[in-house]
């Protein structure tokens, strides 16, 4: 997979200033919710100023990431609460590996600019131990039954 891809069928925009920002569907408010029910918008969208940011600061995760994103949005084993407002940490463990992907998702509030989505802000992998770590530590505000 090229480094710019999401997933293929994935609408593209451009915005002004050359922002590129790619479609990653709908969220599924049954689930994220959690995170704030002040939602203003349905759609999640990843810019391509993200993926560059995971694909240089978190290169272990970015492939799994951009393959798997609709897998991990759609159906997360968990969502932390983030310690910034409207944002979640949505762990969901990958089928080809050990670790766990982990997205940090900004859930676009009335309180927030109006033009802006839902979007994707990071990735990285968690191991076995974080995540206990994590599920001690951090408060755990969606869990898949």
């Amino acid at each position: 997979m090229k480094y710019n891809q999401v997933r293929i069928g994935d609408g593209v925009i451009v915005k002004e200033r050359n922002i590129v920002i790619h479609s990653l569907g709908t969220l599924n408010w049954d689930i994220y919710d959690c995170i704030s029910s002040n939602h203003i918008a349905d759609e999640v969208i990843i810019t391509e100023e993200q993926m560059m940011h995971i694909r240089e600061r978190h290169p272990e995760a970015y492939i799994d990431t951009m393959h798997y994103v609709r897998d991990i949005l759609d159906d997360p084993d968990y969502i932390f609460r983030d310690k910034r407002p409207n944002t979640g940490l949505v762990v969901k463990k990958i089928l080809n590996g050990e670790e766990r992907s982990l997205l940090v998702l900004k859930i676009i509030t009335s309180d927030d600019n109006k033009d802006y989505k839902n979007s994707v802000i990071t990735s990285w992998k968690i191991t076995e131990k974080r995540l206990n770590n994590y599920l001690r530590n951090k408060d755990v505000i969606y869990k898949k039954a």
